[in-house]
C-alpha cells in the first residue's frame, strides 16, 4: 500500500523545501486534540491546555474536525492556489491571506475531510449543491457530537461567515500559544529546509528524500514518488492547472505523521516530521503476544489504522473497509478483548476508539505505519 506522485522529468527548481506556520499549527492543534498520538509533547499539551482561555477552548473543540480526525488541507491552501507556485507563506498572517484565496467549493470540501468513509483523491457531489451529500456530511458530522454538528451545518448554510470565523480562531491561537512556538521552531524548520535544498541541488532527488523519510523511495526509474502509507492514492506534481512541482513541508510538532495531499486540483504536498518523540517503555512479552495476534489480521491491521485517526462507529467503518456490519464487530471484540480498543456511546452512535498508548508499546514502525 503506497502513496504515488508522478514526477516524470520534473526539474529540480519546481521541488521546493518549505516550513509553513499555517501547517505548523494544524500539527499543534491535533497534538492538543490527540495527545496520546504525540507522547513526546506531552508536557507541552499540558501546560497549552492549562493556559487556554475556555471561551478559546470551546470554539477549538467546534472546529477540530479540521484537524483532529484528519489534517485538513486547508492548512496548506497554498498548494490550492496555482498562482503561489508551491510557495507557502512566510507568516501565518500571510498564510492566511493565501487561505481566503480558496474559493468556497473548495474550502468546504477539505474542511470536511473528517470521516475515513470519503477518498481523498476523488472528489464526490459537493455538499453546498447536492442534497443527498449534503444529508451524509451532517449525519457524519453528528457522530462527533452537537458541537461539530452545528460547525458543519453552518459551515454548509453559510461557508463566508465560518471563514471569517476559522480565521479569527487561527488568529487568537496564534496570540495565545502559537507565536511562542513558532518563534521556537522556526529557525530549526527553515535550516532542515534548506539542508534538504542543498542536497537536491547537490546530490539530487534520492539524497534528498533519503533524509526526509525512510518511508519515501523513488520507483528504478525514477518517474514516481512512493509513500509508503497504509493508504492507496495517486496524483500527479506535473498538472499544469496547479502548476508543475512538488513541495516538502517540515514540521516540528507532526511527528510521528507524514502527510501526503493527493487530492484531485492541488499541487502535492509531502509534510514530514523533523524529529522524533520518546514511545513508552515496552510492554510485557505476554501483552505483546496479545496484542501482536490480534491484530495480525489484515482487516484488523485497517479497522486499527482508521480508528488511530479519530473515534468511528461501526457503520463508517464498514463502509471506509468494504465489510459488513457484523463483521466488523467481530474484529473489534478481538481488538477490545486485547486491549487495543475502547468503544463508549455518545447519544445514540456507539463510537471505537484505539487505545494509542498500548499499540505505542508494539513499536515505534507500527505506530508510524498506522498513523501516517
Amino acid at each position: 500500500m503506497s502513496v504515488e506522485i508522478d514526477i516524470t522529468g520534473l526539474p529540480p527548481e519546481h521541488i521546493l523545501f518549505r516550513p509553513t506556520p499555517l501547517a505548523e499549527l494544524c500539527a499543534a492543534l491535533h497534538a492538543l486534540a490527540e495527545p496520546d498520538h504525540h507522547p513526546g509533547l506531552k508536557t507541552w499539551v499540558a501546560s497549552t491546555l492549562a493556559g487556554l482561555p475556555r471561551e478559546l477552548a470551546g470554539r477549538l473543540h467546534e472546529a477540530r474536525l479540521m484537524w483532529g480526525s484528519t489534517f485538513s488541507d486547508v492548512f496548506v491552501p497554498f498548494a490550492g492556489v496555482p498562482a503561489r507556485r508551491g510557495l507557502p507563506g512566510a507568516t501565518l498572517a500571510e498564510d492566511l491571506d493565501v487561505l481566503d484565496q480558496l474559493d468556497d467549493e473548495r474550502f468546504v470540501a477539505s474542511a470536511l475531510e473528517f470521516t475515513c468513509a470519503a477518498p481523498h483523491d476523488r472528489r464526490g457531489p459537493s455538499p453546498l449543491a447536492d442534497a443527498a451529500e449534503r444529508a451524509r456530511v451532517l449525519e457524519l458530522a453528528a457522530a462527533r457530537g452537537p458541537g461539530q454538528q452545528d460547525f458543519t451545518r453552518r459551515l454548509l448554510t453559510d461557508p463566508p461567515a465560518i471563514r471569517a470565523w476559522v480565521r479569527r480562531l487561527l488568529e487568537d491561537c496564534d496570540e495565545a500559544f502559537f507565536a511562542d512556538v513558532w518563534r521556537r521552531v522556526h529557525g530549526e524548520l527553515a535550516a532542515d529546509a534548506r539542508h534538504k535544498t542543498e542536497l537536491l541541488h547537490r546530490k539530487g532527488l534520492p539524497a534528498a528524500i533519503a533524509e526526509v523519510s525512510p518511508a519515501l523511495s523513488l520507483t528504478g526509474d525514477g518517474r514516481r514518488l512512493v509513500v509508503d502509507k497504509m493508504a492507496v492514492g495517486a496524483t500527479s506534481a506535473l498538472d499544469p492547472a496547479t502548476g508543475p512541482g512538488i513541495t516538502f513541508v517540515p514540521s516540528r510538532l507532526g511527528w510521528p505523521h507524514l502527510l501526503v495531499l493527493h487530492a484531485q486540483g492541488w499541487r502535492p504536498v509531502v509534510t514530514y516530521p523533523v524529529a522524533a518523540a520518546d514511545l513508552p517503555q515496552a510492554s510485557s512479552v505476554q501483552e505483546v503476544q496479545e496484542r501482536l495476534e490480534a491484530v495480525v489480521h489484515p482487516a484488523r491491521i485497517r479497522l486499527v489504522r482508521f480508528l488511530a485517526r479519530a473515534p468511528h462507529t461501526t457503520g463508517e467503518l464498514a463502509t471506509a473497509t468494504g465489510l459488513t456490519a457484523p463483521e466488523v464487530s467481530r474484529h473489534l471484540a478481538v481488538l477490545r478483548k486485547a486491549g487495543l480498543v475502547t468503544t463508549r456511546r455518545r447519544a445514540r452512535y456507539a463510537e471505537h476508539q484505539l487505545l494509542v498508548r498500548p499499540v505505542a508499546r508494539l513499536g515505534s514502525d507500527f505506530l508510524e505505519s498506522i498513523l501516517r
